[in-house]
């Protein structure tokens, strides 16, 4: 190597660890302030909801996001939901490829009063876990829903009334 070739190696050096040590002097008030950020935002409480809105926010999950109606709303003659009879438990539409044990037959009804207290749900929703403490067993997904927007789906399903 040559002087000249050590001389830009070393000033390379020099200028790396400079521009390194800026950015840590930089970025340390930064992480200082995001923390402090974070700290503040979790002291907030969320604020509630109105009913409307809860009610308006699991209609959603339910109807566009778990799309709970394919399993748990009857089906008319031609194969259509029937909406007549939303969320009211069902036959199960489909059946595993192959045989399996506690493959259910009815998907409950959810509509009004669903098969759990509101606590049993939202453990369902949020844990993929049954009240009588065991996870729940095919086919039905096991969901992982924030605390919130399992709150939504049963302030939702306990609006609804049979015939909805």
């Amino acid at each position: 190597m040559s002087l000249r070739t050590l001389r830009s190696a070393n000033l390379l050096k020099y200028l790396i660890a400079g521009v390194s040590v800026a950015m840590f002097a930089f970025l340390i008030p930064c992480v200082s302030h995001l923390t402090a950020a974070q700290e503040a935002k979790k002291a907030i409480p969320p604020q509630p909801a109105s009913s409307a809105a809860l009610v308006a926010r699991g209609k959603y999950i339910v109807e566009d996001v778990a799309m709970c109606g394919t399993c748990h709303t009857p089906r008319k003659p031609d194969g259509e939901l029937d909406r007549s009879r939303w969320l009211a438990g069902a036959p199960v539409p489909y059946l595993p490829a192959q045989p399996r044990t506690h493959w259910p037959i009815n998907a409950p009804r959810l509509a009004g009063s669903p098969p759990a207290t509101n606590d049993g749900m939202i453990t369902l929703l949020t844990t993929a876990i049954w009240t009588d403490g065991k996870p729940l067993d095919d086919p039905m997904p096991k969901f992982h829903m924030t605390r919130a927007d399992a709150e939504a789906v049963v302030a939702y399903l306990r609006s609804l009334s049979l015939g909805q």
